[in-house]
Formats: C-alpha cells, sequence, structure tokens
C-alpha cells in the first residue's frame, strides 16, 4: 500500500517544473546579447540574476514567465541617470537585434521577450550598497529600488530551517490556487508561507508525511488573515501588494483539506486531495485511472469529460467572476451568484430554464481568449449519456447560452487564456431540481 507521504512525492514530481532546459537556454540567449551590448564579453550567465518565483525554486510546472536582472556597468549611470526609458529601450534593441524573429518590447519597468506560452521579463537595474536601482517609466519617470538578493537569501535560509519545507509549501500553494483560480502573485504566496512557518516549530523537522497536515494549517492561516492591501516580503520588507483577497478561497480550501485528512489512508482521500490539489495529485491504485465510460445505477455514459491542463500551461494571475442569469417568461429573472452572496446559500435552478453565463469581473490586461466547458452530474445525465465536458472555446461573445434540460448538479468553469497560459478561471455551480422537489 502506497502511503500518503509517497502520494505527496509524486505530486511535487508531477508539478516540477518541465520546461527548465528551455528556460535555461533562453536566459542564457538573453544575457548574451546583454552582455555583448554593454560590456562587449560573450558570457550567458555573467552580471544577470534569476528572480521571481523561478529564481527562489517555489514555482511550479506551468510557470509562464521568467523575471531576470541586468546588471548594467556602473560606468554607465550617468549616461541613462535622467533617462530611464532609454534604458529600456537600448536594452530592447540589444535583444531584438540579436533575435530577431522574437517579440521584444518596453513595458513600464521592465523589458518583455514573449516566446510561445512563456515570456522573460528583464530588468536593467544599477546595484548600489542599497540594492538595485531600476528604471519606472510611469508618472515621474525615475529610478526605483528594489531588493530581490535578500529574498533570495530569506528563501534559502528559511528552506534549510524548516527541513525543506518553505519550498514544499509554497508549491502546494501554488497548485491549490490554479486549481481554485485564486489570483495570487507568486512573491506573496512565498511571503506567506515565509510568515506562517517562522511563526511557529511544527514543521522545522517534518518531512513529506506531514504536507497534508501543513498545507491544511496554512489554509487556516490563510483564511484568518485581516483583511489588508500589501505585506513586507520576505527577506527584502519591500511592499508586496494583495490585488484580490484570498481569504473565502482559503476557507474553502480549508473544508476539503478537513475532509481529506479524515479520509486518513482511505482511498478515497486522494480524490478529496485532488479536489484540493489538482489531477497532479495521484489516484489511488484502487480506481481505474483512465475510464472510457462512467457506470451508475446500471446505466452507462461515454466519459468525455476533458481538462483544461492538457491543453494549455495553467499559471493563475488574474481573478474572474462568473455570474448566472436564468430566466423563464413569466418568471422573475434571478441571479446565482448574487443570490448566494445575500445569504441564499443553495440556491435551485427548475427545469425549463434559460440561463446565460457572463463574467461579470475580470481584471485582466491585455487580449485574452475565452473557453467554455460545461459538466453534466447525476445519474440523469448518466442515464441520457450526457455527460459532456469538452473545452470550447467562446465565439467571441464571453457569455455562454444554456437550457436547465434535466436535473442533477451541472458545472460551469470558464477559462481566460492569455499567450497560451491560462491566467484566470472560475467555476460556478448549478444544481438543476424538478418542480416537485420544492
Amino acid at each position: 500500500m502506497i502511503s500518503r507521504a509517497d502520494d505527496f512525492k509524486t505530486l511535487f514530481s508531477n508539478i516540477a517544473i518541465d520546461n527548465a532546459s528551455s528556460i535555461s537556454q533562453r536566459y542564457g540567449e538573453v544575457t548574451r546579447a546583454l552582455n555583448l551590448q554593454f560590456r562587449d564579453i560573450e558570457s550567458r550567465t555573467a552580471n544577470t540574476l534569476q528572480v521571481g518565483s523561478y529564481g527562489r525554486w517555489t514555482g511550479i510546472k506551468g510557470i509562464s514567465d521568467l523575471d531576470m536582472i541586468y546588471i548594467m556597468p556602473n560606468g554607465l549611470w550617468d549616461k541613462y541617470k535622467d533617462k530611464p526609458y532609454q534604458l529600456l529601450r537600448d536594452t530592447a534593441d540589444a535583444i531584438s537585434n540579436r533575435y530577431t524573429t522574437t517579440e521584444v518590447y518596453p513595458d513600464t519597468l521592465v523589458v518583455v521577450i514573449k516566446y510561445q506560452n512563456f515570456k522573460i521579463e528583464a530588468q536593467p537595474v544599477f546595484e548600489d550598497e542599497d540594492g538595485f536601482w531600476y528604471p519606472y517609466t510611469r508618472g515621474n519617470n525615475k529610478y526605483r529600488l528594489t531588493k530581490p538578493r535578500e529574498e533570495l537569501s530569506a528563501t534559502r535560509q528559511i528552506d534549510n530551517n524548516k527541513n525543506g519545507n518553505l519550498r514544499r509549501l509554497a508549491k502546494m500553494t501554488r497548485a491549490w490556487k490554479n486549481k481554485h483560480g485564486v489570483a495570487m502573485g507568486g512573491l506573496l504566496v512565498d511571503t506567506l508561507a515565509h510568515n506562517f512557518l517562522i511563526g511557529r516549530t511544527t514543521y522545522d523537522t517534518a518531512s513529506f508525511g506531514s504536507c497534508g497536515q501543513m498545507m491544511r494549517d496554512f489554509l487556516f492561516y490563510l483564511a484568518d488573515q485581516p483583511k489588508q492591501d500589501r505585506y513586507g516580503a520576505l527577506g527584502s520588507g519591500q511592499h508586496v501588494k494583495v490585488h484580490k483577497a484570498f481569504q473565502n478561497k482559503a476557507k474553502k480550501g480549508l473544508e476539503l483539506a478537513d475532509k481529506a485528512l479524515e479520509a486518513g489512508e482511505a482511498t478515497k482521500a486522494n480524490n478529496r486531495w485532488r479536489k484540493l490539489l489538482g489531477r497532479a495529485y495521484p489516484i489511488s491504485e484502487a480506481v481505474e485511472v483512465k475510464r472510457a465510460y462512467i457506470v451508475e445505477a446500471g446505466y452507462t455514459a461515454d466519459n468525455t469529460e476533458e481538462f483544461i491542463e492538457d491543453q494549455f500551461p495553467v499559471d493563475i494571475r488574474h481573478s474572474l467572476r462568473l455570474e448566472c442569469e436564468v430566466r423563464q417568461h413569466g418568471f422573475r429573472t434571478i441571479f446565482l451568484r448574487a443570490g448566494r452572496v445575500l445569504g441564499m446559500n443553495r440556491l435551485n435552478v427548475f427545469k425549463s430554464k434559460s440561463l446565460r453565463f457572463y463574467i461579470v469581473d475580470q481584471d485582466i490586461k491585455g487580449i485574452y481568449h475565452v473557453y467554455w466547458k460545461v459538466l453534466n452530474r447525476g445519474s440523469e445525465a448518466i442515464r441520457l449519456n450526457k455527460i459532456r465536458g469538452q473545452i470550447e472555446k467562446d465565439s467571441g461573445s464571453r457569455t455562454k447560452q444554456e437550457h436547465s434540460n434535466f436535473r442533477g448538479e451541472h458545472v460551469v468553469d470558464c477559462f481566460a487564456v492569455q499567450n497560451g497560459v491560462v491566467i484566470a478561471k472560475d467555476r460556478i455551480h448549478v444544481p438543476i431540481v424538478d418542480e416537485s422537489e420544492r
């Protein structure tokens, strides 16, 4: 029998970054171009620093960008000190002149180098005893201070002091946020994981067998956080913005974690951990991994469900919120999510209603594409062989029109895809009942 510790080892293996060699190659290419331009040397490694989730080794599979710093020669400070945009422009030109088929452009404080499903954000900086000074080209058009060395050092130190648990916790949290569409930035995740671990000794020597309990306790910690708009980053203390409150989703995650822990080593625990952390958590050996059919109460249905992570990398960075408008001629229009916010915990939908799903709120900048997934659950869906669950691209209206034809639990997912990566998602449940079940 495989232990829960082994299952978590498998999880970490499944969510490990799988494009590290490609990232390393592109990082070297960008570094070489900048070294040739500003120092006339060929090096692919000198004068740069990998920062962000990738540099802190807290990123997981699906990571969609690499944050890198290029340290400028101090002798060029006088040339650029009053021209921060010129520094970004010259940095972009140095890269695009060497790699002419790659899209490269300045963007406020970095130079963006775009590849398929991935981008590098290169930040040219000048270094002194205070840290790195980077160009900021919005508003007052000056240089600002950042201290990523301290953040990298704090990550290494606390991870070592806590038996590797800082990085494990940060990676599990990323799996959770990607599964449930929690819009938390990587530095915020790492900072909160850091704060959680330094505030207790429980996980100083714990290993894989304690990962489930640690994740559960961290979700409790997140759910209990006061509402605030920023935190002090691990190591540097610099401001880390909270773009979207995470407490409510942490509460729901806590409920899932408690149910998974209650199941212990039983087979059903795997399914519960998968509901919390996603399909990278291993399915139980007692359950067939791939089933072409679903059988229930003597009926058989085709298992047609598809999964977005099989089609695109998933790296949730933004928030997206769905609503469902329920209409029928002669009846009052209702809105599912709004009704639940007002205290109606389970707002049922009766058969023969018109349902319109639409995005009511999102914070995504730039062009993105919308995909939908409608999944039917329950004995009626199986009897009628209408499980559905296919991933379908939106026609352009960013709405999904459906009808409540038969009873059961129905789920609608919406995914926002930008540059080939899922950056936001939301799900809404639609319980459909017969009039007799009023």
